[in-house]
């Protein structure tokens, strides 16, 4: 009897905790498409003064893309392209995305991922990095839109990337990595940590927002990021 009470309390407890955990996930998804669907900021009109800006979409997260040079900014002494296999002088475009470093680093495909990797960016426990990529031109392969700011808000935008950096000697921290990636691609090290509340979506929703540009109150996701985009 003993033994069959002691049964029954665990199946209680297993099963409060699947319930738990499904409704978890069910209020997560709810939240995100709600908040995800409510728009804050405004767009700018193109003009002579105004800098195009992109966002690229690649399935899991959103990357922003900005000239390598402009008048307000020059990226390549940021982010220099020689830390990159390729070194190619003639990119004109710099994208940035933040998220896990241990995705970033020891997750070049899905099929690669480690339990560890996950639990560790979904509960805060790994720190984050910046994914830099270098183009010649804008990618036509993935989804992708543009917008312009006027230079105060670039401005603002340069300054929350920059706030995103960790940095030694006022310099970026390149990280040396054999991670499989393109002869495009570096990364630095980022100030931060990934979780559910705060993924690589939410870190482009919130520069949107630092530069008065179209974003989600909210967003987890690319969806809610480009709904905005979309209309």
């Amino acid at each position: 009897m003993k033994k069959n009470s002691l049964l029954r309390k665990v199946i209680r407890i297993v099963l409060k905790f699947i319930i738990g955990f499904i409704a978890f996930i069910l209020f997560y998804l709810l939240l995100a498409f709600v908040l995800g669907h409510i728009s804050v900021g405004k767009s700018v009109k193109k003009s002579a003064k105004t800098i195009e800006v992109h966002l690229i979409n690649n399935g899991m997260h959103t990357d922003i893309v900005m000239p390598i040079k402009s008048r307000y900014k020059n990226w390549s002494s940021t982010f220099p392209i020689e830390n990159t296999k390729s070194k190619d002088s003639l990119v004109q475009w710099v994208s940035i995305g933040w998220g896990d470093k241990g995705f970033y680093l020891h997750t070049p495909q899905w099929s690669e991922l480690k339990f560890s990797t996950a639990f560790k960016a979904i509960f805060w426990l790994s720190s984050a990095a910046v994914h830099v990529t270098y183009y010649r031109e804008i990618p036509k392969d993935v989804e992708h839109t543009h917008f312009h700011l006027s230079p105060k808000n670039y401005r603002k935008l340069i300054h929350y990337i920059d706030r995103s950096l960790l940095k030694q000697n006022r310099q970026s921290m390149f990280i040396p990595t054999d991670a499989v990636y393109g002869d495009y691609d570096a990364f630095y090290e980022a100030k931060g940590s990934y979780s559910l509340i705060h993924t690589c979506n939410t870190w482009v929703n919130s520069g949107l927002k630092a530069c008065g540009q179209k974003a989600s109150v909210w967003t987890p996701f690319t969806s809610g990021i480009f709904y905005h985009y979309s209309k």
